[in-house]
Formats: structure tokens, C-alpha cells, sequence
């Protein structure tokens, strides 16, 4: 469990959200560098648990990121954090925590100094830095290292790091751009595990990917962006039904394809079979999760040995594909 982040002291923050007031709200947001659009048009509301901003690179994940944290500001159209407008009353910043997609550390200092150097910025005691430092640190799992040198860690806890200082100020919103890029399973599970804890808790977090499975194993709140507009915002499974319309490819690998083939073809699910390689067969249907769940026992009836199972076109490059009609 998260420990109690709230510690009395200066910086110490009572608050409770306000009803029907969404932590982020764009209205017609767009941001532009000379003729180059990076965000296009944008009107969303988030607020509250986790939610998973995809896109392939260049899409405009980063531009409103920064947008947000206010590294910058839009070109046209309306921001509101928290109800207010940021460029009038910097005030909703203090309750923002943000990890940047760049790998930006003091290497020479520990996990436990740069935390507790940030948490100083905040106007907290030399004391109560330390321990929000600790708790924050606790929370990420990097209490047995944190007075190492973050030189000396990994890319995932170098991640971790990054994750803790923006948690010391105790924020209601939280912004992670890309957090699982270059990590390793291990260190992946463990920052997932944060994250879905910190929705748990009611904070509003908003993580962005260019990954679909990594954004699923997350959360089921979506919103795609691509060439810097919107595309699709809501529950994943629903956009995947949505999506049911279009032919799915299922690829199996087995010592007896054609056999498997002739066997799947009969499945009322199934509108066609090919065989792209030696080993592979290719099974097409118009109803993806329909088919997974009928799979093990055709498979079992058919009575032929299945060593690997895949979804070649069951990706964010299809998703965007289907959602641009082709034009991605």
C-alpha cells in the first residue's frame, strides 16, 4: 500500500476534489511550431484513476504533456487543471506531478538527496524532506538503495527515481511520459504496479505509451492520438468491438497447419485459413475475442499439438489504421 504522503508541516496540503470538476480540460486545444502542427483541435475532460494516452511517436503525446506542466503554451483554445486556467494562476501547478520522457538526473547525488532536495523546493523543513523522501522512495521500491548513486542504477530505477520526486508534493495529478520506456520486465511489473495503485487511490494519472499491451495491462481508459489529433477516447474493450467489423488474423504455430486449417475452418467464427510459412497457419475472423475463447476447446477436439498462439494485427498500428480508414 502507498504510505501516508500527507505530513503536517509547512507545505502540508488539505484538499479534497471538487465535485464535477475535472482534474484536465481541453477545449479546442491546439498547439503549433511554425507549420508544424503538434496538437490539432484537442477537447477532452480526465479526471480521476488512470488513464492511458497512446500514440506512435510524433502524435502529439508529449505537446500536451507539456502543455499541462506548463512548459508551454497552447497556441489556440482553452486548458482548465482543476477549474482554473493555468496561464492566469500558476496555483494548479503545485498540485501537478510530472516525469518527463527524458532522462534528466543529478548522477552523482543519491536517490535519497535528489528527492529530498526537490521536496525542498516545495517549501517543506529540512526534517520534513526527508521524510516525505523516504516514504515516496518506500512507495517505489527503492528503499534499500535509495543512498546509492543514482549513477549507479538502472534504467528502471533511474525510472523509479523520477516517479518518487514527482510524488513528493503529494500531487492530485500525475503525468508520466513514457515511464516503462527502455525498462526491464522486472522493473516494468514494479512501475505498473505504481501506477495502478496511485488510480486506486482516486489520483488522476495520465501515462502515455506508444505500447497498446503495456497501456492495457494498466488501465481500460484510453485516448488515442495521432498526428496530433484526436482519435478515440473511452474504454479499450469498447473501441476493440468497435473494431470487430474488420478482419483479425490469429496466428498459430503447429507441426500440422493444414490438418489445424481444415479443422478451424468449419468454426461458425471463422471466414478463412492460409498458410504464410512452414509450421504457421493464419486463421481470419471477424469476431477476435469470440474466437480466443472457443480456440482451446476446438483445439482439444481437433486433437493437434499448438505451441505458439499470436495477434499479428492486434496492435496500435492497427487500431490507428482502422480508425484513419487506412490513411495512417
Amino acid at each position: 500500500m502507498m504510505p501516508d504522503l500527507n505530513q503536517s508541516g509547512a507545505a502540508q496540503k488539505e484538499w479534497m476534489p471538487q465535485e464535477n470538476i475535472p482534474a484536465v480540460m481541453l477545449d479546442h486545444v491546439s498547439k503549433w511550431y511554425g507549420n508544424i502542427v503538434g496538437m490539432n483541435d484537442i477537447s477532452l475532460a480526465i479526471s480521476g484513476g488512470v488513464t492511458g494516452l497512446l500514440g506512435p511517436n510524433g502524435a502529439g503525446k508529449s505537446t500536451l504533456f507539456k502543455i499541462l506542466a506548463g512548459k508551454l503554451k497552447p497556441s489556440q483554445g482553452t486548458v482548465r487543471l482543476f477549474g482554473t486556467d493555468p496561464w492566469k494562476s500558476a496555483a494548479p501547478f503545485s498540485r501537478i506531478g510530472y516525469v518527463s520522457e527524458n532522462d534528466a538526473l543529478y548522477d552523482w547525488m543519491t536517490a535519497l538527496d535528489f528527492v529530498t532536495t526537490l521536496a525542498r523546493l516545495y517549501g517543506y523543513t529540512r526534517e520534513e524532506a526527508r521524510i516525505k523522501a523516504e516514504k515516496v522512495l518506500e512507495f517505489v521500491d527503492l528503499t534499500e538503495v535509495m543512498n546509492k548513486e543514482i549513477g549507479k542504477f538502472s534504467k528502471g530505477m533511474r525510472q523509479r527515481v523520477k516517479i518518487a520526486h514527482a510524488l513528493v508534493n503529494d500531487p492530485e495529478l500525475i503525468i508520466l511520459d513514457e515511464p516503462l520506456q527502455g525498462c526491464d520486465p522486472l522493473a516494468r511489473t514494479t512501475i505498473m504496479n505504481v501506477i495502478r495503485e496511485l488510480g486506486a487511490m482516486g489520483r488522476t494519472v495520465i501515462v502515455s505509451s506508444h505500447i497498446l499491451e503495456e497501456i492495457e495491462r494498466i488501465t481500460e481508459q484510453i485516448v488515442i492520438l495521432n498526428n496530433g489529433r484526436l482519435l478515440a477516447l473511452g474504454n479499450v474493450h469498447a473501441i476493440r468491438n468497435m473494431l470487430d467489423a474488420h478482419p483479425h488474423s490469429i496466428a498459430l504455430t503447429t507441426e500440422e497447419p493444414r490438418e489445424l486449417g481444415k479443422a478451424l475452418l468449419v468454426h461458425e467464427k471463422v471466414f478463412g485459413v492460409h498458410f504464410p510459412d512452414e509450421g504457421k497457419l493464419i486463421v481470419q475472423t471477424h469476431h477476435l475475442g469470440e474466437l480466443h475463447g472457443d480456440l482451446p476447446q476446438a483445439l482439444v477436439d481437433a486433437k493437434i499439438k499448438v505451441t505458439a498462439i499470436d495477434n499479428p494485427d492486434d496492435n496500435l498500428e492497427s487500431i490507428l489504421t482502422y480508425l484513419t480508414g487506412g490513411e495512417n
